[in-house]
């Protein structure tokens, strides 16, 4: 049950740095590390253009963790409210004795044996 409450209230981030369309790397807990493209200098020739877009990208997932875990029994709709009374009901039941301890076969006598028969099908119990 620990694990579960650990697991859904952490939150985490999922960094990824592309080079292009390949990636380079990806970290769950630091920042990634670059290739080193985004520091060079544009090529600025008129063959190849301007090229103003740099060709590496770096794109973050997070996923945050409940905040809350306390929650809040003020309103309960009229199926969950049925629900707990006829839970508690049906488990105060279960404790209830009764009144006298009841014999079933008090009033009938055993069979009379006339052989053993463990004995005659040879079945012992170890």
């Amino acid at each position: 049950m620990a694990s579960i409450v650990l697991f859904t209230t952490m939150s985490f981030a999922v960094d990824m740095h592309y080079c292009g369309d390949s990636l380079v790397d990806f970290s769950l807990f630091h920042n990634v590390k670059t290739c080193g493209m985004e520091n060079q200098q544009p090529q600025k020739s008129c063959e190849k253009g301007f090229s103003e877009k740099p060709c590496c990208s770096d794109t973050q997932i997070t996923i945050d963790g409940h905040n809350e875990l306390k929650s809040s029994f003020n309103n309960l709709t009229f199926e969950q409210q049925a629900f707990v009374v006829t839970f508690f009901y049906t488990y105060i039941n279960l404790f209830e004795g009764l009144d006298e301890n009841i014999i079933p076969f008090k009033d009938y006598t055993p069979p009379y044996l006339i052989r053993d028969v463990q004995e005659l099908n040879e079945t012992y119990l170890i």
